[in-house]
């Protein structure tokens, strides 16, 4: 089939507000999006429709049947398969005007720059807060646009960090509205999420990356927007420039670790060699406290209590049993396994620890 790019595009350029001079201005565009899950699969997809000329798209994940209810743009097949690669693959067969790259591998402090330093903004689809934290970090020291997007149940939260203002200042980043890494906040994995506000907060997150390539509109910066789906409500928190950040020194001594997995007592974990060696004891009691009830574990179970809805007073332990409560990341088994153990000090209970991810 034989078409134009003028064809292609030619509801959006109709626009008076894009027009073929801000379409250019997308065709020239570099964007790469980190995460390529619930927020980052339609995130790419629709940028790459829109006519955003390149895609970088870094995600160390894989397909699992829990994405799929809300991880639209992947199916059936694709399970097990690198996500960044399917979602590259499927926007080359959509999108003919996008080069797009996929890169499948972790974020870290050691390739963070690297990774941003090539792009013209960055878009964070991640779940996790210490590697937002560190996507902002870095988009601050490298002077580096970022559309933040973030989802927790029902709510969905977007902002658009780090430009540059007609002043020669930066509008504000992530630690002028969260100055620390909250430790009690659990991902979607672990709270769990509809995926109506997933699709919701990723549009909005690319309506944000248009206005900026294009320069058309008001963009969310120096403020929050935190959507409700249940009240279908929205609020915008005003954001407030902290000029005595040492964002470079953060970033120089932050190892960007869940405090919660750094603060853990030892005494109340069991490595996943451990666990291995004694999988086989008939007195090991293994309780899963996975959200999903479905969710694949590499062992056997004993009981699934779901970490929502745990019951800690209500729990009767049988105190012949030595317990170990696993999750996905170790942070609610740990959460678990402080609270039976403060409640029955001589109940032997241990969390997996790094879950069941790392086994």
């Amino acid at each position: 089939m034989n078409f134009n790019k003028e064809t292609y595009f030619q509801r959006q350029t109709t626009l008076l507000e894009i027009g073929e001079a801000g379409q250019a201005l997308l065709q020239k565009a570099k964007v790469l999006v980190v995460g390529c899950g619930g927020l980052g699969s339609p995130v790419a997809v629709y940028l790459a429709a829109s006519g955003v000329g390149e895609l970088h798209l870094v995600d160390f994940d894989t397909v699992s049947v829990s994405n799929l209810h809300r991880q639209v743009f992947y199916k059936l097949e694709d399970i097990n398969q690198p996500k960044a690669e399917v979602l590259a693959n499927e926007i080359k067969i959509r999108t003919p005007f996008t080069k797009v790259t996929a890169i499948n591998e972790a974020v870290t402090k050691n390739n963070i720059l690297a990774l941003i330093s090539e792009v013209d903004l960055v878009v964070d689809a991640t779940d996790s807060l210490p590697i937002k934290y560190l996507i902002n970090d870095a988009c601050v020291l490298a002077k580096k646009s970022l559309v933040y997007g973030s989802l927790y149940k029902f709510d969905g939260y977007v902002a658009t960090f780090n430009v540059l203002e007609e002043n020669g200042d930066y509008s504000c980043n992530l630690r002028d509205a969260f100055p620390k890494i909250a430790a009690d906040i659990p991902n979607c994995e672990e709270a769990g999420t509809m995926n109506p506000i997933v699709g919701i907060i990723a549009l909005l997150q690319v309506n944000e990356v248009i206005k900026l390539i294009t320069k058309t509109g008001k963009l969310l910066t120096n403020q929050l927007l935190i959507y409700n789906a249940l009240e279908n409500s929205q609020f915008k928190m005003k954001l407030k420039k902290n000029k005595f950040l040492d964002i470079k020194s953060i970033f120089e001594k932050s190892n960007y670790v869940a405090e919660t997995c750094e603060n853990q007592d030892i005494s109340l974990l069991i490595s996943a060699l451990g666990l291995k060696e004694k999988i086989d004891d008939s007195t090991l009691e293994i309780v899963s406290v996975l959200n999903n009830p479905e969710e694949f574990i590499p062992f056997k179970v004993h009981q699934k209590k779901p970490y929502n809805t745990f019951d800690i007073e209500n729990f009767q332990p049988d105190f012949k049993k030595k317990y170990v409560i696993i999750c996905n990341k170790g942070i609610n088994s740990y959460d678990v396994t402080l609270k039976l153990k403060e409640k029955y000090p001589s109940l032997s209970v241990l969390s997996l620890a790094e879950g069941i991810i790392n086994y």
